[in-house]
């Protein structure tokens, strides 16, 4: 069973004073289990409380020094005869050994054998309720505790923890120690292990590092030079931004294979997927979306690791700071302009969606609304992330940088260490500020949804500012004329927008775009006369913010159904071949793909939709010479492309005509969509996997085989997503490939089997691996008779995690479904 609110706050009143000692036996990385001895200090009022430890075997428990029978459910195990019956605090120490079980899903100890020089590697990933899948413990974030980390692994292997390696740097007898580490929530515990290829350094007194699977030297070696510099910079600015010093003393990052989320901001060391470390080309939009991240998890270390929300109501307290941290000092202080117009047409854009379906919620919900850990999971959505970080950026608006900056640290250096509420950082801020904060943080933190603000015209063609909804607003408005046949901004303010609307009356006849600078989370809707004038022009707007903001707001016109598919397919043709952002290409370009497509175009017309993507893509590779918007339109073209040729003479060649030269995952791109085209068998996929003879290649094979339009090749890659030890990246593979909006009626019986599956497969493997078997949802225009077979299972035993991504899809179905 989940941990429960009730629960976890009985057991933070009768515990305190935690401490682990762990000892982790990884020498048998083939085995199926791994060691661990644990020892765990605590304080008790009560005579009774529990551990979690899941799916353990041969454990022995001693209490005091005594081996008790605790009672042990493969969940829990249950203490009894703590305290001095009185209720007066009594020291116990626990000492549990046990055998726990590797995995392949990044839920727990990861392990994880590199095809490419079969090297193993194992990473414990942990984040929320996971951490008991790698050491008995308190799981949960108000008990905060000491670890001292010792791992006993291969001599030739590094191994990364929480604290500086109290050892020499590769002891002769593979014993490696740590030193105790300030007190961090259990989720925030992190071991790797492996043949890491590492890079060192010193910066401000403190060891930092980088770190990458042998395979990955290379790229690692030809990126470090940046990634180095990428991290020091975001490093001093917070040392700018923040009177609270960095509170660790170290600062490891390692490039990790089979994590779920893309980082984890485990203090001491930081982990990245390895995907953030690419073969072949590095685009610059990976480049600077990375170093978003780096930004983003450096900021946890004091926005999570140094004070951590209590209960996970206030997942806001950490994601929505680090996100709106993240893309703020990646543009301020790690040189990446344009951050924050990536940020509006990708995760803001998904903000909206999300604050449209049912499942939305408060940026900061109340406690009792997040009743146990498996709610408290779906709640790490576009809401926590995105819509938070929007939220916050119009209280920066609205408070000043100065006073925002100041009730920070206020509140960092209040709770250091321990655990917070919105109450807490409300107020810090009101003690800062003659601002009334308590009301803005009830109009934007406590409420659900999201205001318009709207264009109009009166009679004087005067534009006039008016807001449906409850916030107060303060954001930038633009005015442009037409200037020698172009769209010219020819004025800028700010302004405050509420219950009254806001006149315009010197920008008569002028076209007007609110919120240009995006400095607010409202819906925007543009007058006529603006919107006639801004649409055409908009590829050849200067400010790429604006353009961005534009593009957000025809997002949102198609997911609402303001906008028809086709109106907006044809909105895409017009002006992303002209577009000069490969940010806002790539992310218009794919919200096409893989929301437009299987959501809004009737079946019918979804083969002529995705030519004429692919012919937008064709137009702007032909309309330029920059090499990354190519790559960008390379990318799609590789995916929408019915011209088999075409994709055949890129891979003779290994390289677009003109470029870009095929890096392995444009290459498996061409392979995959040569795949689902009929027109490569299963021979020459295997081959090229041999080539590669890397995980990429074996992920890029198993897509390609999936998407194969045969009845066998769909067979045989449900059976392989189907089994029990797939590993996370394989399903998503497998899944990627399986869907297709081509191919409705040859996967019609999956559309059945996997609403039928899913949810037996969610419950088998855990909170992040329902995450993945959700994403995987038929990717493909739905029939009504499927609607409703969706409807029908969500009226059984679908789990927590499953039904949040199930209720989704019917709430995007629903806003505008279309003929068929």
């Amino acid at each position: 069973m989940p941990l429960t609110l009730d629960e976890a706050r009985l057991r933070a009143a009768t515990l305190s004073d935690v401490s682990y000692a762990l000892d982790l036996d990884l020498t048998s990385p083939h085995a199926e289990r791994f060691g661990t001895r644990t020892t765990i200090a605590f304080t008790a009022t009560s005579s009774t409380t529990f551990l979690e430890l899941t799916d353990a075997s041969d454990v022995v428990v001693r209490l005091d020094g005594v081996v008790v029978e605790a009672a042990y459910d493969s969940r829990r195990l249950h203490l009894s005869g703590l305290g001095s019956g009185d209720g007066s605090p009594t020291r116990h120490e626990v000492v549990v050994e046990a055998l726990v079980p590797y995995v392949t899903d990044g839920d727990g100890m990861h392990r994880f054998t590199d095809p490419a020089d079969q090297a193993t590697y194992t990473c414990a990933y942990i984040g929320m309720d996971v951490a008991q899948r790698v050491f008995p413990c308190f799981d949960q974030n108000d008990l905060k505790a000491r670890f001292t980390v010792s791992v006993q692994a291969d001599p030739a292997w590094t191994v990364l923890a929480n604290g500086r390696a109290a050892t020499e740097a590769s002891p002769s007898d593979g014993r490696w120690s740590f030193t105790e580490t300030l007190p961090i929530p259990t989720a925030m515990f992190v071991v790797c292990a492996g043949p890491f290829h590492s890079r060192t350094w010193e910066h401000a007194g403190l060891p930092f590092g980088w770190h990458a699977r042998a395979s990955l030297s290379g790229e690692l070696d030809r990126d470090f030079d940046e990634l180095r510099t990428t991290t020091e910079a975001c490093f001093d600015h917070y040392a700018t931004l923040f009177t609270e010093p960095m509170p660790f003393d170290s600062y490891d990052q390692a490039f990790v294979p089979g994590q779920n989320w893309g980082a984890l901001e485990t203090p001491g060391c930081v982990t990245y997927r390895d995907e953030y470390l690419p073969r072949g080309r590095l685009t610059d939009r990976l480049q600077a979306s990375r170093a978003t991240t780096i930004a983003h998890e450096m900021a946890h270390m004091w926005f999570g690791d140094l004070v951590t929300m209590t209960w996970w109501e206030d997942t806001w307290l950490q994601e929505s700071f680090a996100d709106y941290m993240g893309y703020r000092v990646a543009e301020a202080a790690a040189g990446y302009p344009g951050r924050l117009a990536a940020f509006e047409t990708t995760r803001k854009a998904t903000a909206y969606v999300a604050d449209a379906r049912r499942s939305t919620h408060p940026v900061a919900p109340l406690a009792e609304d997040v009743p146990d850990v498996d709610a408290a999971s779906t709640n790490f959505d576009m809401i926590s992330y995105a819509k938070g970080n929007s939220c916050l950026r119009q209280l920066v608006t609205w408070l000043g940088d100065e006073e925002f900056l100041a009730g920070v640290d206020r509140y960092l250096s209040t709770h250091r260490f321990g655990n917070a509420t919105l109450d807490d950082f409300v107020r810090a801020l009101d003690a800062v500020s003659e601002r009334d904060v308590v009301a803005w943080s009830e109009q934007w933190l406590r409420t659900t949804g999201f205001d318009t603000i709207s264009v109009e015209r009166d009679t004087d063609d005067v534009p006039v500012l008016v807001r449906d909804g409850s916030r107060p607003h303060r954001l930038s408005v633009a005015s442009y004329d037409v200037v020698d046949g172009v769209l010219r901004e020819t004025g800028r303010r700010l302004v405050d927008v509420a219950d009254a609307p806001v006149r315009l009356d010197d920008w008569a006849g002028r076209v007007v775009v609110p919120n240009p600078g995006s400095e607010t989370y409202a819906r925007v809707r543009l007058d006529p006369h603006s919107r006639a004038a801004v649409l055409p022009a908009l590829a050849h707007l200067d400010d790429r913010l604006t353009r961005a903001v534009v593009w957000g707001m025809v997002l949102d016109e198609v997911e609402t159904g303001a906008l028809s598919a086709l109106d907006f397919l044809a909105v895409v043709a017009d002006q992303v071949p002209s577009e000069t952002d490969p940010a806002i290409v790539t992310a218009v370009l794919l919200r096409s793909l893989d929301r437009v497509l299987p959501l809004r175009v009737p079946a019918t017309q979804v083969s002529d939709a995705l030519a004429q993507l692919a012919r937008t893509s064709e137009r702007g590779l032909a309309a330029t010479d920059d090499p990354e918007l190519r790559q960008a339109f390379a990318e799609v073209l590789a995916t929408s492309t019915t011209d088999t040729a075409l994709l055949e003479g890129w891979l003779r060649g290994a390289t677009v005509p003109g470029g870009p030269t095929l890096d392995p995952a444009l290459r498996w791109r061409a392979i995959g969509r040569l795949a689902a085209l009929g027109a490569v068998d299963e021979a020459a996929i295997e081959a090229e996997k041999l080539a590669d003879g890397t995980i990429d290649g074996e992920l890029g094979a198993a897509t390609a085989l999936a998407a194969r339009p045969s009845a066998q090749a769909k067979a045989e890659a449900w059976a392989q997503a189907l089994d029990p030890e797939v590993s996370n990246r394989r399903f998503g593979a497998l899944m990627a490939g399986l869907w297709s909006v081509e191919q409705g009626d040859l996967l019609a019986p999956y559309v059945t089997a996997y609403l039928a599956e899913a949810p037996g497969l969610a419950r088998r493997r855990g909170q992040a691996f329902s995450q993945a078997v959700g994403r995987a949802f038929p990717a493909l225009p739905l029939t009504p008779a499927q609607v409703g077979e969706l409807e029908a299972a969500l009226a059984g035993d679908v789990p927590t995690v499953l039904r949040r991504a199930w209720e989704d899809r019917v709430d995007d179905l629903g806003v505008s479904s279309p003929p068929r």
